[in-house]
């Protein structure tokens, strides 16, 4: 297959790196050795240069490398990351270029977290593009790659040793990946105190690692989340979180069904909209009115009390969340 576009449902660490690493084992299948692979990342959106045409000078490269004609069965490889910062006229001219590519000459890997342009993608699928969906990486899924990746190492880091990394790098499987390269040149212990004093920082986890297990009630875990969030983040991003977060569960449990919830809020009957009515009708009218109430008195507090008190309230606030969540 000549073309292949390869999308991450988030744009988290996690998906990102598993997105780029089945890029790369897309072009190892093909025999491409990785030197010779011509790699455009998209800009966002104002940077990369004005251009002369259609595109940004930085996605120049991939006019000539579309346009490439097999003279003697040799093969082109190119690799575009972060396509869904396409603008619309670039995604209209690559769509140009790929109806005209030569399947013999290009072997194009599309990486996108998130939905390229529509005109682009339909040229893809119309030039019969393998498709891959990468799901968001919970730390599930990161306990599970890590554990793969260093029996394929043969390296022997004990499960408090995993542990450690989790709880340092999150869901960041790049940043884990980079930590195993650093132990394994090492070669000292690879135990958990080893590994806990090495790496100190604290993962920049999405904020829905928090809201989720604020929901299941694990008091222990959001503690966590809420700590890991506020080392990069601000404590009203977290309630502006909650209350869209309550507030749609609010409107949801109004409702009779997941596509009536859907259909008043104008959005799709999808896995989101779904969630949220779950969730409202296990949570019912009193509790999520309840939680609204607090999240609104957390925020009087945070605007109008000194700044040593707003990881207390939010403490507060995450303990009492929880807490009411496990009282189903």
């Amino acid at each position: 297959m000549s073309f292949h576009l390869i999308t991450a449902r988030d744009d988290g660490a996690g998906t990102t790196f598993l997105a780029n690493h089945a890029a790369e084992r897309v072009l190892e299948e093909a025999g491409v050795a990785p030197a010779s692979v011509i790699r455009v990342h998209v800009p966002g959106r104002g940077e990369g240069g004005s251009g002369d045409g259609a595109m940004r000078s930085a996605l120049e490269p991939m006019v000539p490398a579309l346009q490439s004609v097999s003279l003697f069965g040799d093969l082109q490889a190119v690799m575009l990351l972060g396509a869904q910062q396409l603008t619309a006229t670039e995604g209209d001219a690559l769509a140009e270029l790929i109806a005209g590519a030569d399947p013999e000459a290009v072997l194009l890997l599309v990486v996108a977290s998130g939905r390229p342009p529509a005109r682009f993608v339909k040229a893809l699928k119309a030039a019969g593009a393998e498709e891959q969906s990468i799901k968001a990486v919970r730390e599930r899924d990161a306990a599970e790659w890590l554990g793969a990746e260093t029996r394929r190492r043969r390296m022997h880091i004990g499960g408090d040793g995993r542990q450690a990394l989790l709880a340092a790098f999150g869901t960041d499987l790049a940043s884990i990946n980079g930590a195993l390269d650093q132990l394994e040149a090492s070669g000292g212990p690879l135990d958990a105190v080893t590994i806990a004093n090495r790496f100190r920082n604290r993962p920049d986890e999405p904020m829905w690692h928090y809201m989720d297990a604020v929901f299941e009630g694990n008091t222990d875990l959001a503690l966590r989340r809420l700590e890991d969030f506020l080392t990069h983040g601000h404590p009203l991003q977290i309630l502006a979180g909650l209350e869209s977060d309550a507030r749609r569960r609010a409107v949801a449990v109004e409702e009779a069904d997941s596509q009536s919830y859907a259909d008043r809020i104008g959005a799709r009957s999808d896995w989101k909209s779904r969630r949220d009515f779950d969730r409202a009708s296990v949570l019912g009218r009193e509790r999520i009115e309840a939680e609204l109430a607090a999240i609104a008195k957390a925020e009087r507090i945070l605007k109008s009390a000194p700044e040593p008190l707003h990881r207390v309230t939010m403490e507060r606030l995450t303990v009492a969340l929880s807490r009411r969540a496990r009282r189903r």
